[in-house]
C-alpha cells in the first residue's frame, strides 16, 4: 500500500510540475492525452468491467450503477470544466469561486477513484492491480497538468493545491480500507467508478478528433495505448 501510496503522490506532483519543467508541454498535451484515454478506455473494458459483472449477483443492477457513474461524471464536469481529461483554461478565465468548485469536484473523482486500489478490493482476487494503478496514474498526470495550468494566476498557492489533489486518490484508497462498508456498496462504489472512466475516456476521444477528423497519428497513438492496457492486463 504505501508503494501504491508513493507512486499515486509522486506521479500526480510530476505532472502538475511538468507545466514549468518541460516548455511547451501545453501545445502538446493532445497526443499524451488521446494514449492516457486509450489506456484508461482498455483497461476499463478487460479489467473492471468483467470482472464487476462476473463477481456481482445482480448484473443489472451493476449495469444501472455504470451508467450513474457516466452521468455522475458529466454533471462533476460541469463545476471541474473537463480538468479530468485535460482541459487548460487561462486563470483570467476563471473566477475565484470557479477555482473553488473545480478543486472540489477534482477531488470527489479523486478519492472515488482511489477505492479502486484498496488492499480488499475484489479486483485484486486474481492478481495485483497494477494494470489500474498504471491507468489512474496515466489519467491523474495529464489531469494534474491542466490544474496546474488553470491555477497559474493564482501564484504559489498553486502548489497547494496541487499537494491537496496528489492526496486525494491516496485518501480514497485509505478511507476504503479503514471504514467497513457491504461488498455489495464496494460494488456500487466500483461500478460508479467505472462509469466515470468510461466517460473521461471517451470524451478524449472525442475532443481529440474535431470535426470527426482523427489522423494516423492520433490512431497509432491510440492504438499503442490500448496494446499497453493489454500487455499490463495479461502478461505482466
Amino acid at each position: 500500500m504505501i508503494l501504491t501510496i508513493s507512486i499515486l503522490i509522486a506521479c500526480t506532483l510530476l505532472g502538475g510540475l511538468s507545466l514549468y519543467l518541460i516548455p511547451g508541454m501545453k501545445k502538446n498535451l493532445r497526443l499524451p492525452l488521446i494514449f492516457a484515454g486509450s489506456y484508461l478506455f482498455a483497461i476499463t473494458i478487460i479489467h473492471i468491467i468483467p470482472e464487476l459483472f462476473s463477481i456481482s449477483p445482480n448484473p443489472s443492477k451493476i449495469g444501472l450503477y455504470v451508467l450513474i457513474g457516466f452521468f455522475m461524471q458529466q454533471f462533476l464536469e460541469y463545476f471541474s470544466s473537463g480538468v479530468e481529461h485535460g482541459h487548460v483554461h487561462t486563470h483570467k478565465a476563471v473566477t475565484v469561486s470557479g477555482r473553488y468548485s473545480i478543486v472540489i469536484a477534482l477531488m470527489v473523482h479523486s478519492v472515488l477513484e482511489g477505492t479502486l486500489l484498496t488492499h480488499d478490493s475484489p479486483f485484486h482476487e486474481k492478481h495485483e492491480s497494477y494494470s489500474l494503478l498504471l491507468g489512474i496514474v496515466l489519467h491523474k498526470m495529464p489531469a494534474a497538468f491542466a490544474l496546474m495550468a488553470t491555477m497559474q494566476g493564482i501564484g504559489r498557492r498553486a502548489i497547494y493545491i496541487l499537494v491537496l489533489f496528489s492526496l486525494a486518490s491516496p485518501l480514497g484508497l485509505l478511507l476504503s480500507d479503514i471504514v467497513p462498508i457491504s461488498a455489495d456498496a464496494v460494488l456500487i462504489v466500483f461500478a460508479i467508478v467505472c462509469g466515470s472512466f468510461l466517460h473521461i475516456s471517451t470524451t478524449i476521444f472525442v475532443e481529440a478528433s474535431p470535426e470527426h477528423h482523427f489522423g494516423l497519428n492520433k490512431i497509432l497513438i491510440s492504438l499503442l495505448g490500448a496494446v499497453l492496457a493489454i500487455f499490463v492486463e495479461f502478461l505482466v
